[in-house]
């Protein structure tokens, strides 16, 4: 018998990764070239820098959340980090590969290497990276003179000016895709051409001076609301979403939906759009979501029978859809709050039933397309027990319910409510894993298997270490998740200020009132159009903010010349609606990508599947816009503010008619509600949805008043309901004596 050969070289054999592993990891890079970058560089000296800037950016951000500072200086440095981080975390390119210097200690000189770029930071990152956080930091160092000849940059003042734009603008490129730095490059060329445009558009042209003063050295540009609203807001909540997810609270919101709905037909399905929303209240990303939660998921889905592009679809509808849920819907909430000027618990008043009703109608969406297919359920033996679950991870609910108490009940300001939930998470992450050992202990104790040698002081020990070493971990996956939002508001500020300081926005008023021949519905259509396509390939807290800028004023002016009074929160809302569906909408849909890469099916195929179980979505801003009251809303006061309704049976009917008439027009678009509906039908349903999204389209051929005509519509549906329940269970008897 021979030896075996010897391994002078100490070759480690090749494992090959299985069918999950290989899922995860195209998941996992899905994540980190969208969201916080792709690199890992080898160098440790390059990798502790990158983890010392996260660290110490998240450590400012919960610093000045105690110990507020002057809010320029603090968008500066907010800025700074982000930029810094964008050029030493963000590639300049996705190849894996690209020529190096020349290596000159050898006699054949190479002259390309297999050093992968996300591996290594080559010297001009580190370049971009300074020039990109002292340009921003240039307003904290010179604040007081700045102050002095505001309006009067001086040569440095321009010269800083000038790097930080283009700097910002790759940054964008880098970290976000081309479309926003495109969209902000074709606006501040607006500036110096104005002169040369059509009349329609055309203004006197702007000098370099005077647009480095308004978008560099004031806070109407690059430093102005979006941005303002990210270091002060934005941060901690991302943050808190950071570390509740490293300490397991995604996992455990995960698991609690499997428990709980996993045993109901196409019970995956369902899982997943609860898993998604509960994410989604505290994650900002619909990427992120769509793979924390369709990697368990979407699998699943499709081993109960769903196609794998509708399971990569049910997962990305409903991972989209996380972003309408509040507290942080993708951060837009604290913007528009800003922008607006109104109480942020206001704006997650008006968007709670629009996000509550659009995820139970997603959930009707899914029992319908299981009905459909004949998806069986999982049995209860295969899954976790829901009490058992939801008890062993309860602890992850006190952060959530201290931050809704704080801003809710107690009426406090965002920053403070998500500083102390974090100080509770923090003490939560710290804590949990020295409890669960000391608890293993005991029972391993009475159970009589305690391992006599071991070192209990060092076993607690250890569990206290990983504890921090899970704080540590989020703090520096907040600040990386951050980059991208950060860069996003900072650039779409570029495009802010030249609308405000060109006037564009009467101009572009005039081209939509003269594209829409001053028809309100068709008004209505061409900003949607619009949203959904400047949206494309673009964040959603971005498009907001262009939207909030560009259309949000011109649907105020032209509905209120047309004689129609809206509430500025349900035209904000309507443009925010759409830009969401810029990552769902073919061929650009960045979480239609992530779904279909995790369940292996085409990603034109899922995003237009997506799309397709998303249109609730679409047609919620339109029920809005010109039934407020779905928003909690009935009517606008002399001043322009919204008035609220108050009365609880009245809200609880506005939910409860608004949810059905939801299922109407799913039905409708299912073509199924116990059976498969005939044509004639899905038109009655979707009468029934009109009549009590609309009572006041019809009002004036049926003379019954709102109520009255919302309680037709909903009697209708379940009139159809229970009929078609009736002939089936007859069929079902018929066939049985047969």
């Amino acid at each position: 018998m021979q030896d075996k050969p010897e391994n002078p070289e100490n070759i480690e054999p090749v494992k090959l990764p299985s069918k999950d592993d290989s899922i995860k990891k195209v998941a996992k890079d899905l994540v980190v070239m969208t969201e916080a970058g792709a690199r890992d560089p080898r160098s440790i000296v390059s990798r502790y820098i990158i983890i010392f800037l996260c660290l110490a950016w998240s450590a400012f951000q919960l610093k000045i959340a105690y110990d507020p500072i002057n809010s320029h200086i603090a968008r500066a440095w907010h800025l700074a980090f982000a930029m810094s981080l964008a050029f030493l975390a963000f590639p300049a390119y996705k190849q894996e590969s690209k020529p190096i210097w020349i290596n000159w200690t050898h006699k054949i000189i190479p002259i390309f290497s297999r050093r992968t770029i996300r591996k290594y930071i080559p010297v001009y990152d580190w370049i971009f990276a300074a020039l990109g956080a002292a340009s921003a930091l240039y307003i904290w160092w010179d604040y007081e003179n700045l102050i002095y000849r505001q309006g009067l940059p001086n040569l440095t003042d321009i010269i800083m000016g000038v790097i930080l734009i283009i700097l910002l603008l790759e940054a964008a490129r880098r970290t976000l895709g081309p479309a926003l730095t495109i969209l902000a490059s074709l606006f501040l060329i607006y500036n110096f051409v104005g002169p040369y445009l059509p009349a329609m558009l055309r203004h006197r042209g702007l000098p370099l001076d005077f647009i480095i003063s308004d978008m560099y050295l004031t806070t109407t540009g690059i430093f102005g609301v979006p941005l303002g609203v990210s270091t002060s807001f934005v941060f901690l909540f991302v943050l808190f979403g950071s570390l509740l997810d490293k300490a397991g609270g995604g996992k455990y919101f995960i698991d609690v939906a499997f428990s709980a709905l996993g045993t109901y037909r196409g019970g995956p399905a369902k899982a997943a759009v609860m898993a998604s929303g509960l994410t989604g209240m505290v994650s900002g990303s619909s990427i992120a979501n769509t793979v924390t939660t369709g990697t368990f998921t979407i699998p699943l889905m499709k081993k109960v029978g769903f196609p794998a592009y509708k399971a990569g679809a049910v997962e990305v509808a409903s991972s989209v859809n996380g972003q309408l849920m509040p507290p942080i819907m993708g951060a837009a909430a604290f913007i528009m709050a800003e922008i607006i000027g109104i109480p942020y618990l206001d704006v997650v008043r008006a968007a709670l039933f629009p996000a509550l009703i659009s995820y139970l109608a997603l959930l009707y969406v899914v029992h319908l397309e299981s009905l459909k297919m004949g998806v069986k359920a999982i049995p209860r033996a295969e899954l976790p027990k829901f009490w058992k679950t939801a008890l062993r991870g309860c602890h992850f609910l006190i952060p959530l319910a201290i931050l809704i108490i704080y801003l809710v009940v107690l009426r406090r300001s965002p920053v403070a409510s998500a500083l102390f939930a974090i100080q509770s998470l923090m003490v939560i992450m710290l804590i949990q894993r020295p409890i669960i050992a000391f608890l293993s202990l005991g029972y391993h104790r009475r159970a009589g298997t305690l391992d006599p040698n071991l070192d209990l002081k060092l076993y607690i020990g250890g569990a206290f270490i990983d504890g921090i070493r899970d704080l540590w971990n989020g703090l520096i996956a907040g600040a990386r998740n951050m980059i991208s939002v950060g860069i996003a508001t900072a650039t779409a500020g570029i495009i802010v200020g030249v609308v405000t300081i060109t006037g564009l926005v009467s101009r572009f008023v005039g081209i939509i009132d003269i594209v829409s021949m001053g028809n309100v519905t068709l008004m209505l259509i061409f900003t949607a159009l619009t949203s959904l396509i400047l949206g494309m390939g673009m964040p959603t807290t971005a498009n907001y903010i262009i939207m909030a800028t560009l259309t949000a004023p011109v649907i105020l002016t032209l509905g209120a010349d047309a004689g129609l009074i809206l509430p500025i929160i349900a035209i904000h809302l309507f443009v925010f609606y759409f830009g969401i569906m810029a990552d769902v909408t073919p061929p650009v849909g960045l979480a239609s990508y992530a779904g279909a890469a995790i369940s292996r099916s085409d990603p034109i195929k899922t995003g237009v599947q997506a799309f397709y179980y998303s249109l609730r979505i679409m047609i919620l801003p339109f029920i809005f816009l010109f039934n407020t009251e779905l928003l909690m809303i009935s009517g606008v006061g002399e001043d322009g503010r919204a008035i609220w309704i108050d009365n609880y049976l009245h809200i609880s009917w506005i939910f409860f008619s608004g949810l059905i008439a939801m299922f109407s027009f799913a039905s409708a678009l299912q073509g199924f509600l116990v059976t498969k509906c005939s044509w004639f039908t899905r038109l009655i349903l979707l009468v029934s949805c009109l009549t009590v999204f609309r009572p006041g389209a019809i009002e004036s051929y049926i003379p019954m008043g709102r109520i009255g005509l919302q309680i037709i519509g909903v009697s209708v549906f379940f009139a159809i309901f229970f009929i078609q329940r009736y002939n089936y269970n007859r069929r079902k008897e018929l066939l049985q004596k047969r």
